[in-house]
């Protein structure tokens, strides 16, 4: 392997936009990361219409689901180096670009297979998109004004993936499944037009770098390997599954390769050494650790309200809704302020109010209204405001602009990759732990026991069988063994951000910096 070579002095940066430019360009960038989160989360709740149209099972469903996650999960840590070899405006104007004509091929799929190709290449395509509008952004701020660059940033990564399943509902009952994709093609129309008339001007110094074919296909396979894993995992009872452990093992060895490939890799698709600046990894790890935690109770929420609570999609996402009010509100207060604060204290902010709206939802009961599942969510609000800006801040700090793209992708790939584990942690625990809850309440129903007899004889005078009447029971252990078990996995959620507090210290301070490319390390 050659050496690495040494890094040229970084180019003069452009001057930050002003005026409208400035709006327009917000407006762009925001567009596309809104469309991109968006794409995420809205065709979780439209795989049975999906389905049904294409005459599958709901499983074989949810591969438009995992296509999307596996060929985006592969794509996101290439953006470093793609921007060095293409440019960051023109690679991010292609990949929303071709981010519409995917989403235009997506509605149109006439079978499963080929809608599954298509999320494939919108996958792929939308990998630097997110990384890149966060890199563009702070380009286009003054280094003082980077914290109300990072707020407005933030905020669409958080009001979009509670508008997915809402309005991917929606569609779907109202109009039809390929509507949720092309809704895309008016959004990432204007986001191209305006960014390319915009940035073009901006181009960053392209270099023609050679391309690492073996450290690009490890990264496919141990990649591919993990999210496939962790998707069908819950499905195929984990490692009792032949097919899980093989996944787990192709996951392991790859991973072990590529990272031994890509630290001795001159011009490496994945830049690890990213990983010796402490700010950097500290960052990544309490980015990740966190947006897990929160990602898979997002997902367990109105999977237990609709499953066992009699919620239906409409008013579960109702129930989370209301997130981004005090999100919106906060987070231009959080990015104004950041300058002058040490983003440690602002992100601890964020973890003991993720740990008490947690233990409040550890709290719930079967007869829980609508009200009370409201109090956390809007409290939710402040912690979500305090978490992105702050360990973006700490993460990005200290930075060349140039390596920006690099950083901001793989830290990205981190938090996107930690939300998959996050799900299914989440969700296998609540269905593991509701099972032996379900094993404990049933031990004293038994026909021969007074109590269980007197609620069969109630039943039976509302017209209810003795079946009827013990399949009714059933109904109510389920719905209080997942109940209990959901309870467990929120305490524990609570936990592990009190847990993330003294990760967060480990960081070196930041002052006055926040994405500062240049800054103090």
């Amino acid at each position: 392997m050659s050496e690495r070579p040494t890094p040229s002095a970084p180019p003069a940066q452009p001057q930050p936009l002003s005026g409208g430019q400035l709006i327009l360009g917000t407006v762009a960038l925001s567009l596309a990361t809104f469309m991109n989160v968006l794409d995420s989360s809205i065709a979780n709740v439209s795989i049975p219409a999906i389905a049904g149209d294409f005459g599958v099972s709901p499983n074989q469903g949810t591969w438009v689901i995992t296509s999307f996650a596996v060929s985006n999960a592969i794509a996101v840590p290439l953006t470093g180096w793609l921007t060095q070899r293409f440019g960051m405006v023109r690679l991010f104007t292609l990949s929303t670009a071709l981010f519409v004509l995917a989403s235009f091929l997506c509605g149109l799929a006439p079978s499963l297979g080929l809608l599954i190709f298509f999320r494939i290449l919108q996958g792929l395509v939308a990998g630097p998109m997110i990384p890149l509008s966060q890199a563009l952004l702070l380009q286009s701020y003054p280094r003082t004004k980077a914290g109300i660059a990072l707020a407005l940033w933030s905020m669409t990564t958080l009001v979009a993936p509670v508008m997915g399943p809402l309005l991917g509902g929606w569609i779907t009952d109202n109009m039809s499944w390929p509507w949720i994709f092309y809704i895309n093609i008016p959004v990432g129309l204007v986001s191209t037009a305006l960014t390319w008339s915009i940035y073009r001007s901006r181009e960053t110094p392209t270099r023609k770098l050679p391309i690492d074919s073996v450290g690009l296909a490890a990264l496919v396979v141990w990649v591919g390997a993990l999210q496939i894993m962790l998707d069908k995992g819950k499905d195929l009872d984990w490692f009792a599954s032949t097919e899980i452990t093989v996944l787990a093992l192709i996951a392991l060895v790859g991973f072990l390769f590529f990272l031994i490939w890509e630290l001795n890799e001159a011009h490496p698709v994945v830049d690890l050494h990213l990983f010796a600046r402490r700010n950097f990894w500290v960052g990544t790890l309490a980015l990740s650790l966190g947006y897990g935690a929160f990602f898979g109770n997002v997902v367990l929420l109105p999977l237990w309200l609709q499953q066992h609570m009699g919620y239906t999609a409409t008013w579960a996402g109702f129930i989370m809704a209301p997130v981004g009010l005090l999100a919106i509100l906060i987070t231009p207060i959080v990015g104004k302020t950041i300058q002058h604060n040490d983003p440690r204290r602002y992100a601890t902010v964020a973890f003991v109010t993720f740990a008490l709206v947690l233990w409040l939802r550890s709290r719930f009961n079967t007869s829980v209204d609508v009200e009370t599942l409201l109090i956390p969510t809007v409290v939710q609000g402040i912690a979500m405001a305090f978490f992105f800006i702050p360990l973006v801040t700490l993460t990005l700090s200290g930075l060349a602009p140039q390596m920006i793209p690099a950083a901001s992708g793989l830290s990205n790939f981190a938090r996107i990759t930690a939300g998959a584990f996050g799900t299914s942690i989440a969700t296998t625990l609540w269905e593991h732990h509701a099972t032996e809850h379900h094993a404990q309440l049933v031990e004293s129903i038994t026909r021969s026991s007074f109590p269980t007899q007197q609620a069969i004889n109630g039943l039976g005078a509302l017209g209810m069988s003795p079946e009827q009447s013990l399949g009714y029971i059933n109904r109510m252990v389920d719905q209080q063994a997942f109940m209990l078990s959901a309870n467990e996995v929120f305490a524990a959620s609570a936990v592990l951000f009190l847990l993330l507090i003294p990760i967060v210290w480990w960081a070196r301070p930041v002052h006055g910096a926040a994405a500062d490319a240049g800054g103090a390390h």
